[in-house]
């Protein structure tokens, strides 16, 4: 690949950009205050999306001056538009150079509205640092091509150096704002929730009282209890399994601040419950006794196994705790 073999067209080309951006650049002061400019433009991208700093803005500007310099160099118009390969015949070109690079191609990413453009000026500078490896590494030491492009890599280099310390310090700076703005974003998320889940609690609170409220309600409403069926709120009591009644119990202290539930010995005067305590008892033994009575039918050993478990339970709990319900005479 030789200087002849490629037309002198795109140093022209090049050139008519540069000019085409300047005039851009002057339209645009005067009208929107923003620098549209071809040669300058930089990534403007919505804030949502990480939009760059106005520093690393000013960074990729002085970075753009600097490209523009190179390519204004005499040596440089090789490097202006994509290698023509099937015009060069250069068949054997994508087999050795994994991903081509030009200076046309990096100046639209560089004016890219979409989000795709270069995020800092590291990546600016690794692609044109590209455009020249790229064309050492097809070209051997003493090709035309070669020579340039390592002579105009070298000033691109001297260049970079002195702009380097600020890039560095600028994207150490933009790292830890990301981070900041992550742990920011995920603290206001975890406030946000914590505040759901104590609206979800106020609300279920508000739905509670207003459940006992009603509760209230129907049994001020409901009609007064027979003695036939204290006796048959009893006698589910006495079915309950030991784990139930300790529920139940916890259930009648609830109107009875002074009720000992979980005294050794336990007295129950069914009489002297409330008509709400007698209602709730009701539910929740009717509930007990069904959901006791799906219990699966098990084998005559498993059944023999089970009724031993339940008698030295019944045993050691009656050691610790005894429960009488008494009852009114007549009851």
């Amino acid at each position: 690949m030789s200087i002849k073999g490629i037309t002198t067209q795109r140093d022209i080309s090049f050139k008519e950009k540069d000019k085409q951006g300047a005039s851009c650049n002057n339209n645009n002061n005067a009208s929107s205050g923003t620098d549209n400019c071809a040669s300058r433009r930089l990534v403007d991208r919505p804030r949502q999306q990480g939009v760059c700093s106005k520093r690393m803005q000013e960074l990729m500007r002085q970075f753009g001056t600097i490209l523009r310099q190179i390519s204004q160099h005499k040596w440089a118009w090789p490097f202006l538009e994509p290698v023509d390969v099937e015009g060069l015949g250069l068949h054997d070109y994508y087999e050795v150079i994994k991903r081509p690079m030009d200076f046309s191609t990096i100046r639209n990413q560089m004016e890219a509205k979409d989000g795709s453009g270069y995020k800092t000026v590291s990546d600016i500078y690794a692609d044109a640092r590209l455009v020249f490896t790229n064309a050492m590494k097809y070209n051997d030491g003493k090709n035309d091509i070669h020579v340039m492009a390592k002579s105009l890599l070298a000033k691109l280099e001297e260049k970079w150096l002195l702009l380097w310390p600020k890039v560095v310090e600028e994207e150490k700076r933009q790292k830890m704002e990301e981070v900041n703005a992550a742990a920011n974003m995920q603290i206001a998320h975890e406030a946000a929730m914590s505040k759901v889940a104590l609206d979800v609690a106020a609300e279920l609170n508000e739905l509670n009282l207003q459940l006992d409220e009603l509760r209230n309600l129907v049994v001020q409403k409901s009609r007064k209890w027979s003695t036939e069926e204290k006796r048959k709120l009893g006698s589910g009591l006495s079915s309950l399994t030991t784990e139930n009644l300790t529920r139940a119990l916890k259930i009648i202290g609830q109107d009875n601040p002074s009720f000992q539930a979980a005294a050794e010995i336990v007295e129950f005067d069914m009489d002297a419950q409330s008509e709400t305590t007698l209602w709730r008892l009701k539910f929740f033994i009717k509930e007990a006794l069904e959901l006791q009575s799906r219990c699966p039918e098990t084998r005559p050993e498993d059944n023999l196994k089970r009724k031993k478990e339940s008698y030295d339970g019944l045993v050691n709990n009656a050691k610790k705790m005894r429960r009488v319900i008494r009852l009114k005479p007549g009851v």
